[in-house]
């Protein structure tokens, strides 16, 4: 175990660096920048205020800086201004070049929670309603249920999230007056955001969780067990179910990740004051340093899941050894 967390611990220090890397050179390279859109200024203010965010600097400098690991100071080896922060390195994400009055870091300390309060909301119900109709679906092959599961899902797939945003706000909003359109702070604020965005999941679940059982069932200790006369209840939920959700732990990672990158629509939509919203706005303003920080805290936590997931699945499974070789 602690092997395998010392070299995910090293190759978290690869794609750190690879994600910063990328993603700063890439923002620069976009035409335009954070200053194009305000009301023209005056050529001596605009200097100040691109001289106050370093934006004067030479490029390999402004990456320099950002990382934050060398004295940049005015007494510093080159002999430059006062930083603005202290560099991603240190945690400081910078100063906010929109928002002029936060940080990034006071930005996504705002807007975060919210994110993974709709998020976890929307795994959660796409979890408990996918497995529970997975389970129920092998369990009756051929029939009914199943059929129903297999066109749920397909659709549930096939229908992008925004759509089905919009038929929920058209159906539990304008035709039955239930939820509010938009909005956060109560849970039927969350119910319309985190349905929208949880189906999709919920479909694949089911998917998973469906073609598991049925491919444990079909093994030969447990045709053992239901020949040493065992109970059925205790098959499928004590034995069965442990193996048939080995698929949905493994897919819960990219999951996960698909929660957070789908957000970003449906926070807009039913205007949830999320990280989505911000990094969205962030892309359109070009305001480097927050869709910098909104991506780097989107790479640790899908770091971060992913790496939780192939724990739980050693831990679900006994035959996988972590770092191990193939």
């Amino acid at each position: 175990m602690s092997r395998f967390l010392l070299r995910r611990l090293a190759w978290f220090g690869v794609t750190f660096w690879a994600v910063v890397t990328v993603s700063f050179f890439l923002m620069r390279a976009v035409p335009g920048g954070p200053f194009g859109a305000d009301r023209a200024l005056p050529a001596a203010i605009e200097r100040a205020v691109r001289a106050r965010y370093h934006l004067d600097w030479p490029l390999w400098r402004q990456y320099l800086d950002y990382l934050g690991p060398l004295d940049l100071s005015e007494h510093g080896a080159f002999g430059s201004r006062e930083r603005v922060f202290g560099g991603v390195l240190a945690g400081d994400l910078g100063p906010s070049l929109k928002y002029r009055d936060f940080t990034v870091n006071d930005v996504i300390a705002q807007s975060l929670p919210v994110s993974m309060a709709l998020g976890a909301a929307a795994l959660a119900w796409a979890l408990a309603v996918g497995i529970a109709s997975g389970l129920l679906a092998a369990l009756r092959p051929g029939g009914w249920a199943d059929a129903a599961l297999r066109l749920a899902a397909t659709a549930g797939i096939a229908l992008p999230n925004f759509a089905l945003a919009g038929l929920l706000i058209l159906v539990l909003v304008y035709w039955l007056p239930i939820f509010p359109v938009a909005g956060w702070g109560s849970w039927r604020q969350l119910a319309l955001p985190a349905l929208a965005l949880g189906a999709p999941f919920a479909a694949y679940a089911a998917r998973l969780t469906r073609t598991g059982m049925l491919e444990v069932l079909s093994q030969d200790w447990i045709r053992a067990a239901r020949a040493k006369g065992m109970p059925p209840r205790t098959i499928v939920f004590r034995h069965a179910l442990r193996g048939a959700i080995l698929p949905v732990v493994s897919w819960l990672g990219p999951a996960a990740a698909g929660v957070l990158t789908g957000s970003l629509v449906i926070e807009r939509i039913f205007h949830v004051p999320g990280t989505g919203s911000h990094f969205v706005n962030s892309a359109l303003n070009r305001d480097y340093t927050l869709a910098m920080g909104v991506t780097i805290v989107y790479m640790v936590l899908v770091y971060g899941f992913n790496t939780l997931v192939d724990v739980t699945y050693a831990l679900l499974d006994p035959r996988v050894k972590l770092g191990a070789r193939s």
